[in-house]
């Protein structure tokens, strides 16, 4: 259950009135019923910072909150206590800081200080805390209201010392500035809700409440949300092919009822209906795959604005959209393959297995420098003694292409990192013009390109942040080590020993295609090399992963083991079709750990029983080294795909029913 508290502490809310009400009637009564149509289950209005801690107290759901002086659009409210981006969102505004509210700084979408001398935005009087979040409220209430008998620090309970009691000019700061600015004192992770096209503002006198009421007025809140689907800053072809009119189709499915899940399903029958028409081959075959391939990407879009435009964001909702997207990509890549191979190219399979491994080890790279990003957002700033380094400029010249929006620069970035409208865009172009082995071929070469220039400057950017994120998450976990790799001895050195184990793959794998190429058999040796190496990287499961370019280590250890598993089907003559379905399962399983990690999600339910990597690579190996390397990749994989398959469930079906009393335990 949702709890809104209207904070009627501050001293607009004495006097703001409502036009048409008697003199002196707060404006509380206006929020109070704006939250009320935003979603808001149970609102309050408390009267000072003693009672909102009370409520707060007694709450179990998340907590949304704010002050007296807000006038808003009621959507602004709504997507604020809506907000997928985390349990706990700030409002934030680009208006000028008035005396008494707080001043924010804010990098990748988090509120990282409160009245910073580099502002970007002034805090908007309303927040949404998320339940874990619950006890700092109330706690960081009680201080502000001088109520914390048993703090430890004289400070807390001294009302002029706590944190975020003093504005920054000085003057006595608004109660609700100063639950934030407690909050963000504390560490808490507060991300930013910016206001685009809908109006919001906090009001002082009467005169600023009219101006913001006729702001408000004017204009069209519908119109405004539909355009706000719309991601505000997207790449190149999503925004001048795709978004100029998908949101005509978004409108379209909120009237008719179609749910953003719905959506994502029709767009991966498209996706999988191009697959097979790449795979059949032709001329009118080829373009109506293209077709098709682009108007699933156009689905692929509005399903996430759908979601946007009708405020309906479940956990399921974005882990779905993120495995359908990889799943869909993968798909078209086996259709391109079995075309190529169906056209007379005998290494079709291959290419889409080669296409198929850059994308995911280029994708974890993505996730992982991404919360190396994060992470060093929330730290404090330290000049680095590289700071005029080749690390600091090329960070500072990034960060100045990102805000000329529009420029040829800018766009130049956003494309040449081959996003996924591009990718779609080129398969389906040269699959219809040329075929699927130009496709394939296309999408190789740019896409090792991008990786080649996103790996090098990420590298050295990393080097200038001096971030350990891997340090700061169950390393285990997403390293997916299982057993094995804890009960072999720590070694320190994860990264090296990860490119080691991965080398080592790749050598197996060019010595196998050698070997098979010639007619004869790959020496046993070579894979139990491997192998070894492998194990050796899986030594670092324990070892502190405090290197700078220790986010690097996941998408090491994918390529280590897809290298592998490829260098055991090409020696095991398996077919190739085998081994990219066996591949594909394996990417489905570590999509679905960094879907988690983006969504702050514990590990999926049957993760002990997928074995780990070095468990699996032990299997093949054995199986290759016995004759039965088929066998072995068959029988691993459907294996693989059944836990994966019965996680799912487990995971957004059966235990989600059980925590709402729907299933009741076994006995």
């Amino acid at each position: 259950m949702t709890l809104a508290i209207v904070l009627a502490a501050d001293p607009a809310a004495g006097h703001l009135t409502e036009p048409g009400r008697p003199a002196g009637e707060p404006l509380t009564e206006r929020l109070a019923a704006q939250w009320r149509r935003a979603g808001a289950d149970d609102v309050r209005i408390a009267a000072d910072l003693t009672e909102l801690a009370d409520l707060v107290a007694a709450a179990t759901g998340p907590v949304l909150v704010s002050g007296a002086d807000l006038v808003a659009h009621t959507a602004v409210l709504k997507h604020l206590a809506t907000s997928p981006v985390g349990p706990t969102v700030a409002l934030v505004l680009t208006d000028p800081p008035a005396p008494g509210q707080a001043t924010v700084r804010e990098e990748r979408g988090q509120v990282v200080e409160v009245d910073a001398a580099d502002a970007t935005g002034v805090f908007g009087g309303a927040l949404r805390v998320g339940a874990a979040d619950l006890p700092a409220l109330a706690d960081a209430a009680r201080r502000a209201a001088g109520a914390a008998p048993d703090a430890p620090d004289a400070r807390l309970t001294d009302p002029a010392s706590a944190p975020g009691v003093g504005a920054a000019d000085g003057g006595p700061r608004n109660a609700v500035d100063r639950l934030v600015a407690d909050l963000a004192a504390r560490g808490t992770l507060i991300f930013a809700q910016r206001v685009r096209l809908l109006v919001a503002h906090r009001v002082g006198d009467e005169a600023q409440r009219a101006a913001a009421e006729a702001a408000v007025a004017a204009v069209d809140e519908d119109r405004a949300e539909l355009k706000l689907s719309v991601k505000e800053r997207d790449d190149f072809f999503t925004t001048f092919f795709v978004s100029t009119w998908s949101p005509y189709v978004t409108k379209a499915a909120a009237r008719i009822g179609i749910g953003p899940t719905g959506v994502t399903m029709v767009s991966v029958a498209f996706a999988v209906a191009a697959a097979v028409l790449f795979g059949v081959g032709g001329r009118p075959a080829l373009v109506a795959g293209a077709v098709l391939l682009y108007l699933g990407f156009v689905l692929d879009c509005v399903d996430g604005q759908l979601a946007r435009y009708t405020r309906h964001f479940s956990a399921w909702g974005g882990w779905l959209d993120t495995m359908a997207d990889r799943f869909k990509e993968y798909v078209v890549y086996a259709g391109l393959g079995f075309g190529a191979t169906h056209a007379g190219f005998r290494y079709g399979w291959a290419l889409a297995l080669a296409a198929m491994t850059l994308q995911t080890v280029r994708h974890m790279t993505d996730t992982w420098y991404g919360a190396l990003h994060d992470e060093a957002a929330r730290r404090p700033k330290v000049v680095s003694a590289d700071a005029g380094g080749i690390g600091g400029k090329l960070n500072a010249a990034s960060t100045r292409v990102q805000a000329d929006t529009g420029s040829v620069s800018y766009w130049l970035k956003r494309t040449v990192v081959f996003p996924i409208g591009e990718r779609w865009a080129l398969i389906a172009i040269a699959a219809a013009l040329f075929g699927p082995l130009v496709a394939l071929v296309a999408v190789l070469v740019w896409g090792a390109l991008a990786f080649a220039y996103t790996g090098g400057l990420r590298t050295l950017r990393a080097r200038w942040m001096r971030v350990p994120v891997m340090a700061t998450v169950d390393a285990g976990l997403h390293r997916d080590d299982g057993v094995l790799a804890r009960t072999l001895p720590t070694t320190r050195r994860p990264l090296l020993l990860a490119v080691l184990g991965a080398l080592g793959a790749a050598g197996t794998l060019v010595w196998a295609l050698l070997a098979v190429h010639g007619g004869g058999d790959l020496p046993v040796f070579v894979p139990v090399l491997a192998l070894v190496l492998l194990l050796g990287a899986a030594q670092a499961s324990r070892a502190p992963h405090e290197g700078s370019l220790d986010w690097l280590v996941p998408a090491a250890l994918r390529a280590a083991e897809y290298l592998f598993a490829i260098a055991v089907g090409v020696a095991g003559r398996a077919p190739a079709w085998l081994i990219f379905g066996y591949v594909l399962v394996l990417t489905l399983h570590h999509y679905d750990l960094t879907a988690r990690l983006e969504k702050r999600q514990s590990a999926p339910p049957l993760h002990a029983a997928t074995l780990g990597w070095p468990g699996r690579s032990l299997l093949l190996a054995i199986g290759l080294i016995a004759g039965y390397a088929s066998i072995a990749l068959a029988t691993l994989g459907a294996y693989l795909l059944v836990v994966f398959v019965a996680s799912v469930v487990l995971a957004w079906v059966v235990l989600p029913a059980r925590a709402r009393g729907g299933v009741r335990s076994p006995g």
